[in-house]
């Protein structure tokens, strides 16, 4: 069976290691614990060769699409974030090009230079073949609502190219507000994969929708993972409650959010959150995704071979919605 993931990460060292470490602490950056047992994912991360691809066989995965983790460009500001992210793209490129079949890219923009993404995100596309973008949450507190992306959002429909929204560490005010006080360990994995990250994806979304971006967009496409970023639950009293408020809108909250997002199951492994996720984004929009290295190849496979799909819908799941979406060539080995 044909296996795309596409929520899977790499860093570029050289890379990181030229970023102002100042930077990297205020935006929230803490050391994390490695795991007792089995390698540590920030070690695997600059890999992208036969250790990667070896995991990849062992789980069955057909195909990856990188995308660049953090720390990285967007949190440089002017030229030299802006080189950073070609340097970034360049690196991803290379490796590419090395197993065309079994690694596919989306671009890393610079985001602290929004006047300087949309060139650098068709160069990705045009001269790199990459599929689009993967953008890390907020910058400098700005969402993609904001009006310094809309030549983002505009370039990434002319190119038809989607651009996945993949959660950040939230801004320092936030940090205090809603995680400061507890032990550190407890805080970090608070605001990022335990919660704070999927709420603020979802508020993402949300703003994009309220502040009129899909209106103006009707063709931008939107992936985010984690089966949903917990909106499945919530779209039906998003809806109730909001319906006074939102009649600047051409549609509603989420018949928006149904027509121009797509899910992945990154990271997410277990049934009750499918059953959402199907019930309001239905399988014709949910794509698997592994969430690789910060999740193990081997549990996204565990989860292929639990739950209980029909064979249509498993390969919709699997690959064929990614292939559609992304444009993937279909030779790739299955």
């Amino acid at each position: 069976m044909r296996v795309v993931a596409l929520e899977e990460h790499f860093s570029v060292p050289a890379v990181v290691r030229r970023i102002d470490p100042g930077a990297i602490s205020r935006r929230g950056y803490q050391p994390r614990k490695a795991p007792p047992k089995g390698p540590n994912p920030l070690e695997l991360l600059p890999e992208i060769g036969e250790l990667r691809l070896k995991a990849m066989d062992e789980a069955g995965v057909t195909v990856q699409v990188l995308s660049g983790s953090g720390p990285g460009p967007d949190l440089v500001p002017g030229a030299d974030g802006v080189a950073m992210a070609r340097e970034t793209n360049d690196h991803l490129a290379t490796a590419i090009a090395r197993h065309p079949d079994r690694f596919a890219g989306f671009a890393t923009l610079p985001m602290q230079s929004p006047d300087a993404c949309p060139a650098e995100l068709s160069r990705a596309v045009k001269e790199l073949h990459f599929l689009g973008a993967l953008i890390n949450g907020t910058t400098e507190g700005r969402f993609l609502d904001h009006a310094s992306y809309d030549g983002l959002l505009a370039a990434a429909v002319e190119l038809d190219v989607p651009i996945y929204i993949h959660p950040h560490l939230p801004p320092e005010p936030v940090r205090q507000a809603y995680y400061s006080g507890l032990s550190p360990g407890a805080g970090r994995v608070l605001q990022s994969a335990a919660w704070g990250w999927h709420s603020e994806v979802a508020i993402h979304v949300l703003r994009m929708v309220l502040a009129g971006s899909f209106d103006r967009h009707p063709k931008l496409k939107i992936i985010i993972g984690h089966m949903g970023e917990m909106l499945p639950v919530m779209l039906a009293r998003i809806d109730a409650v909001s319906a006074l408020e939102t009649d600047h809108l051409k549609r509603s909250i989420s018949r928006t959010i149904l027509d121009q997002v797509w899910i992945t199951t990154s990271g997410i492994f277990t049934e009750p959150p499918l059953l959402p996720a199907l019930l309001t984004f239905g399988i014709d929009r949910i794509m698997f995704s592994v969430d690789y290295p910060y999740a193990p190849n081997a549990k996204g496979r565990e989860f292929l071979n639990r739950i209980s799909l029909s064979p249509a819908d498993m390969a919709k799941l699997t690959h064929e919605n990614a292939d559609r979406l992304l444009k993937l060539k279909a030779g790739a080995p299955s």
